[in-house]
């Protein structure tokens, strides 16, 4: 069955960085587009970060772009995000997603999740 384990989340200052990782098992990781999640406390989850399959097409929100590197690397069926200049508003659930198909738009698999929180 699919699994997706998010690692790398912690505390971290204001303008500080953290990568985050989410090993991939149990289908075809570079079949798929993957995403990244987040939830912030009394919040809906949102969308973050997405790569297509073979990582040739990249999509981020406003609010993280320029900051959040989104990438994978499919010999070992990772996926990552860099995350620079973090912000207080960047504290949440950060999820890894798995998509329908090659190109994101249709996320069908979520994580567990790793807790991300920036504060001084």
């Amino acid at each position: 069955q699919v699994q997706l384990v998010e690692s790398g989340g912690g505390l971290v200052q204001p303008g500080g960085s953290l990568r985050l990782s989410c090993a991939a098992s149990g289908f075809t990781f570079n079949n798929y587009a993957m995403t990244w999640y987040r939830q912030a406390p009394g919040k809906e989850r949102e969308f973050v970060a997405g790569i297509s399959y073979l990582g040739g097409r990249l999509y981020y929100i406003d609010s993280v772009k320029g900051r959040f590197a989104i990438s994978r690397d499919n010999a070992k069926n990772v996926l990552y995000l860099q995350m620079n200049s973090l912000k207080a508003d960047d504290t949440a659930v950060y999820y890894c997603a798995k998509e329908a198909e090659k190109i994101f738009g249709r996320t069908e698999y979520w994580g567990q999740g790793t807790q991300v929180t920036v504060s001084s």
